[in-house]
């Protein structure tokens, strides 16, 4: 597996799990809220390849919770 995918591939399994995490009863929201964006800063280019070449990821409906 190439670096970048690695890293990917780790990247989203923690924010998965972060995912997770927050679900659960009792979860420490103060830790949620100071890891998760650094988690998903830390996130690399998409792969080449990932996305269409014509993919916009400003293109598409705002989110619903107006982020």
């Amino acid at each position: 597996m190439c670096p970048d995918c690695e890293d990917f591939a780790r990247t989203v399994l923690l924010l998965g799990q972060l995912a997770l995490y927050a679900d659960e009863f009792g979860a420490d929201h103060d830790f949620i809220e100071s890891v998760a964006p650094s988690l998903a800063a830390s996130l690399p280019e998409p792969l080449l390849g990932a996305f269409p070449p014509d993919y916009d990821p400003t293109d598409g409906p705002d989110h619903p919770g107006g982020w």
